[in-house]
Formats: C-alpha cells, structure tokens, sequence
C-alpha cells in the first residue's frame, strides 16, 4: 500500500459531514444532531443499531414468528413507532444463526445487532437522532461501504512461472522452489542486485526463516487456520492449492448449507462482497493482492515450483498451515460493514485463529495535500463510528481457538498503512489489534509506511522508492532486479502467476505467517497459549531496531519514477520507539521450546478437553493429540463413577466415553512408558452426562 493507498490497496473510509439539512423530527420537535456524523459511502435507508440485551426475548419471538429470515417489526412498540415514522420496513439480524455457536454469540451480545431498513429518502441524521433516544437501542451506526482505493501508475509485477524455473538457488537453500532466492524477507544474506550506492541490502533484515525451519522442517501444522480478509485468493493455484482450508462438510457453490453454519456451499471460505460461496479473483480491477498476502503466509514448500510460504510446510501431505479466504473486495467492489463484520465472525466460527487483514482506514495524520483525507484519530473515535466493527474484532480475539487447543482466542493481524504518516490507521492502531510496519532490505523504515507507539512490529514489505532507478519507471519489470519488493503468488488476467508487490500489505502476512508458523510448532509440542499470552511471546522475541536509527538518515526519491521526482531525507530518530520490534520466527520457537536462555517451554501442557454426553451416546477424543510423542505411550484410564460413564482406551490412543445415566463423574488418565511403564504423566478431565436439550444443551 502507497501513496493514496496504493500497494496494500488499503480499504479507506472518506469521513465527511453531511449539508445542512432540516433537523426536525418526523414528530415535529427539533432535536440537536450537530454530533452526528454521516461517513461518505453511508447506505440510504439503512442503519446498523445493537438492541439491548432486555430486549432478547422480544426479538427472539418475532424472529421465531417471522417466516423468512427478515422481519418486519421488532416487537419493541416504541421500536416499531419510530420506524413507522421513518417508513421503516425490514429488520434482519447482522449474523446468521450459526447453532454450533449460537451460545458463545449471545453471550457476547452478537445477536443484538440488525440491519434496519426505512424509507430511503429519509434524512440519515434524522433517522440516527431517533433511533439513539430509544431505551431500547444502545448503539446505531451507519452501514458504509468500505471504499477501494486504487493507484492507477503502479500495479503488481508479474514475472511469470516459467520464468521463474530460471531463477538461480543457493546452495543452503532449505526448500527447492526457485523463488526463495528473491524472497529476502524470509532470508536476507545481503549482496542483491537492486541494492544501490545509497541504499544497501544488509544480511539478517528478515523475519528468519532459515534458522525457523532449522528447528522445524515441517514448517507449518494444517490445524492452524489464516483467515485473509482480502480480495479473493485464488484457491486453485498451482501453488496454494494443496495449503488452502476446505471446509469438507460443504459442496463447492451448493445451494444447500450442509454443515448448517449459515452460509451454503461454503468449501474454500465466502465472498461477503455478493454474498456467495464462489471465491472471485477475475473481475475487473482484481490486482492478486489477496493471493499475494496469502503466498506470503501458505505458499507450497518443497514443490520445486515457484515460491515459499512463512508456514507453508514442506510439501509432504500433513504439512503447511491452511488458508481460509474470507473476501471483502471483489472487482470494483467492497463489502458494507454489516458484511465485514459477518467475516470476522465467520472465521472465527470456523476455525481460524489469525485474521490476516492487510487493508484499514487512513491514517488520521495522513497529509491532506497528499490526496487523503484522514480517518478515526482515537480508539474511542473509531469505536463510536464503527461499534459494530469493534465488536466483530472483539468476537474473534475472545473466542476463536479452543482452550484445549493450541490457542485460547485469535489474532487479529493489520498493516500500519501506507500513507507516510506517524500514526497507523484503524483498525491497525486498535490496542487489542496488532498492528505492522514495513521495513526495506537494510532495517530501516519503508519511506511510504505509517509509523506510531501504537505500531507492535515491523515487516519486510519493499521499498521501490529506494532502492529504484532514479528517473526511471523500475517497477521491477527486470525480475532479476525487482527493486526490493515482495515476491509471491499472484493472479494477472485471471491466470496463476507470480510477482512483486510492496507496502505494509505485505509486510503484515510476514507476521502472520510467523505467528502462524509458532503456533504450529508449539502443536507439534503440544503446547497451549492464551491469544495474549503468545502475543506477549512474539513481542519479546522479536528484535529492537530503535538502535538501528540513533542519530540516523535515510534518502528517498518520493514517486522517483516522474519526471519531477522529489528526494526526501528521513530523520530515523523519529521513528524510534515507532516501528514496533522485528518479527523472528527462529527466536519465537526457540522460545516455545525452551532452548533458548531460560530453558523452560512457553505456555502450558495442552489438556484433553471434558467431556459432556448424553445418555447412551458415545464421545471418542484421540489422545495423541494433547500429549507430545503421544503415538508412542502406553494410556490407563481410571473413571471415578461406573454408573454415570464409561472411559475406555480404544485403537492405542483413543479415549472413548459412553455415557450411562445423567450425572457428573471425573475420569483420570496415565501416561505409561511402553517400556519401562513408568508413569510419566497424568490428568484429570470431568465427564458431564445429560439429555439432549437438557439445560439449553443441544
């Protein structure tokens, strides 16, 4: 992303007030709303309003009475007057019921939210001022469409899979695909081409890959799902395919919701764009933007073509995190909030534990003179505009992952932005959010990346200002020299490709393919993590680069590709403490191990999940998964009541339950080695035994 949010093609909002308009009520009384703001791209006849909890059982029944998924009143009296008013006609709940996840979505108040549909010519500010002094209603907010942004001169590099078969290999190569030599954001030994008298190429500014994949040569556990918020990644490339998330219970494009999550025929993700199962990357002004962040995180290792993932595994089946694509662009077009906020959701409910969002609003210190126009300058600013898009991010941080997995909670990953500005955008800047900025080939700060203490790390993401040919339009066309971009999968004209790209969009999928590479070790390691308690993990093993930039400068030549380039000169002093720390996957496993200083593993021993089953019914729970080495041990299990349950050991590993009478009773469970059958191990876990429908269980 550059420029006016050129490369990561950040989504911007455009905030702008509304024209005087007659601010009085349907009911006749005057009303102040000089506080209300109306975001450009606002929805006529359409507002997003969050009933309070009071008001569940209400809407709950007229829901249940309605006959198809939209009703048409509340059930809330004042509710349905005030809509009258406005010529109010419809109301449909923001997110699907999803039953697997209806409780958890109650609990945090995800059922409250509706789309509010009235009379399209009335007055927004009218609407908003009425609905906000009901009892009823505790937040309102407009349904935007995020606006895309694009830059006409600069557009991705595509080099060309054959091509790339050319590529020279170095002899200590981890992986035999032929674009990891050009791939300097995982290893960087110093020396490239496009390194220039005034910007040097210098060894160790990468995420370290290489000493990663020292320690774990799987490089990447399928459990560990990346949900790209992006354009739609091309699930049939060549080099993604065998990587992507396939949601196995669903037939591609069906009609008929088989696993009934809420969303039909959804195989490889969902296009919240036009509300469809089919993944799109063919449209007019689709870029290949989401298939390049997703190269970036899951490219095939090890196939002998093209390039590497971060955590793509190491080609052999078993291996390689998986990607589920989540599409908010398609062609020209982007999602409303109401769809965001369904993708958050989404990924959430389906597995992923990363949110892999390179896209945000503009800076609020991007320079107007620059064609910005600024967006949210506070966390509180950006959550009164966007409530419902807060509580769609605070869904997944709280309760993606599984707290008998690996993860407890998600990662919401965002890039910075690209607007040169000293503050990274929304939500980027959200403190619960991790937030990146991108780095050139020597350590220093991209010259187009936002920056601020609200920044946690830094990325490879290229710097063609830099190290490009002054005067010249090098956007890497010679893809031998691409001037310090990022290489990746990509889609032209609908086609599998590759190519570069730059900008915090693709230093962003650098972090999340690191965070995604650690949690699939600590897998392998049978480790568990609180969502926080990682974070903090990947923060202090991360590298400082405020020493980097005392008493340093760096030179630029801004748009050097015009006839009438301006050189720029960076005092890296401003940065410091504002670029966050350097990602290191090689550090974060050490770290998971134990084998770094401290010698003692991060996190905690994962446990087998309780067990709740009804009477007659049976639970199996392969043990091998929560135990490290756990193919190879010999299991005793001990239930404390042989009335309410039966605990089995069946297949070597597996603990099987069934369940006899209603009730609660604990079940313990050794580890024994096969060998000298010594106890090595044990944990107890509860065993809960009650009828279908029994106390809201289902």
């Amino acid at each position: 992303m550059k420029r006016s949010i050129i490369y990561s093609l950040l989504i911007g909002l455009l905030f702008a007030a509304c024209n005087d308009v007659d601010l009085t009520t349907p009911g006749g009384v005057e009303t102040d709303m000089t506080d209300i703001l109306i975001p450009e791209g606002a929805a006529d006849g359409e507002l997003l309003v969050k009933f309070v909890p009071e008001m569940t059982d209400i809407l709950d029944q007229v829901a249940e009475e309605a006959s198809a998924p939209v009703m048409t009143r509340s059930g809330i009296p004042s509710t349905d007057e005030v809509l009258r008013i406005l010529g109010g006609y419809e109301l449909e709940r923001v997110f699907p019921v999803d039953p697997r996840h209806e409780e958890r979505a109650r609990q945090n108040g995800m059922h409250l939210w509706y789309i509010v549909r009235f009379d399209k010519n009335t007055d927004l500010k009218v609407a908003v001022s009425n609905l906000r002094r009901l009892g009823e209603v505790s937040k309102v907010q407009c349904n935007t469409t995020l606006k895309r942004v694009d830059n006409a001169i600069r557009k991705p590099v595509a080099i060309g899979s054959d091509r790339l078969k050319s590529a020279p290999r170095t002899a200590d190569a981890h992986f035999n695909d032929p674009g990891l030599y050009h791939q300097w954001g995982y290893v960087n030994n110093g020396g490239y081409d496009f390194a220039q008298e005034w910007a040097p190429t210098i060894a160790g500014s990468d995420v370290n890959c290489a000493e990663a994949w020292d320690i774990y040569p799987e490089a990447g556990d399928p459990s560990i799902i990346v949900a790209v918020l992006d354009e739609g990644v091309m699930w049939s490339h060549p080099d993604l395919a065998a990587n992507m998330w396939v949601n196995e219970a669903e037939e591609y494009n069906s009609n008929t919701d088989a696993d009934g999550n809420g969303y039909a025929g959804d195989r490889y993700g969902y296009n919240f764009v036009k509300n469809t199962p089919v993944i799109c990357w063919s449209e007019t002004y689709d870029t290949g933007h989401g298939t390049h962040v997703a190269g970036t995180i899951a490219a095939v290792n090890g196939n002998g073509e093209g390039v590497c993932g971060v955590a793509g595994g190491n080609g052999t089946p078993g291996t390689g995190v998986r990607i589920m694509s989540c599409q908010v662009i398609d062609g020209m077009y982007s999602v409303t909030l109401a769809q965001e906020a369904r993708a958050i959701k989404y990924a959430a409910d389906n597995g992923a534990v990363i949110l892999q969002c390179s896209w945000g609003y503009n800076s609020a210190l991007s320079n107007m003179m620059m064609g910005y126009t600024p967006g949210p300058a506070s966390e509180e600013e950006w959550g009164g505009l966007y409530p419902l898009e807060k509580d769609a991010l605070d869904y997944f941080i709280h309760n993606a992952g599984s707290p008998n997995g690996v993860i407890e909670g998600g990662i919401a990953i965002f890039a910075a932005g690209n607007e040169y500005a000293a503050m990274p955008a929304f939500p980027s800047a959200y403190s619960k959010c991790l937030s990146v900025a991108a780095i050139s080939a020597d350590f220093t700060p991209a010259g187009y990346t936002d920056y601020g203490v609200e920044v946690d790390f830094s990325a490879p993401g290229g710097d063609t200002e830099y190290y490009g040919t002054i005067g010249e339009n090098n956007d890497g066309t010679d893809w031998t020299k691409p001037n310090g971009s990022i290489l990746s999968t990509l889609v032209i004209n609908g086609q599998a490709d590759y190519g570069y790209y730059e900008g915090t969009s693709m230093s962003c999928p650098h972090v999340s393919g690191v965070a995604a590479l650690g949690l699939s070790y600590a897998a392998k390691m049978r480790r568990h993590f609180k969502a926080e308690e990682f974070i903090e993990l990947m923060k202090s093993t991360a590298r400082d680069l405020d020493s980097k930039y005392a008493n340093q400068t760096k030179i630029y030549h801004y748009n050097h590709a015009s006839a009438g380039y301006s050189t720029v000169q960076m005092n890296l002093n401003d940065y410091r403490g504002k670029m966050g720390r350097l990602i290191d996957a090689g550090a974060l496993l050490r770290a998971i191990d134990g084998t770094d200083n401290n010698g003692k593993p991060a996190g905690s021993d994962m446990r087998v999940p309780n067990v709740i089953v009804a009477p007659g019914a049976v639970q199996t729970i392969d043990l091998a998964r929560y135990f490290v080495e756990g193919n190879s041990v010999h299991y005793i299990v001990k239930c404390a009541s042989s009335t309410v349950a039966d605990a089995v050991i069946v297949d070597d590993t597996k603990l099987m339950v069934t369940g006899l009478e209603p009730g609660v009773t604990t079940a313990t469970i050794e580890l024994h080695d096969k060998n000298s059958q010594v106890l090595t191990k044990k944990q107890t876990i509860a065993i809960t035994v009650r009828k279908v429908g029994e106390n809201g269980w289902m």
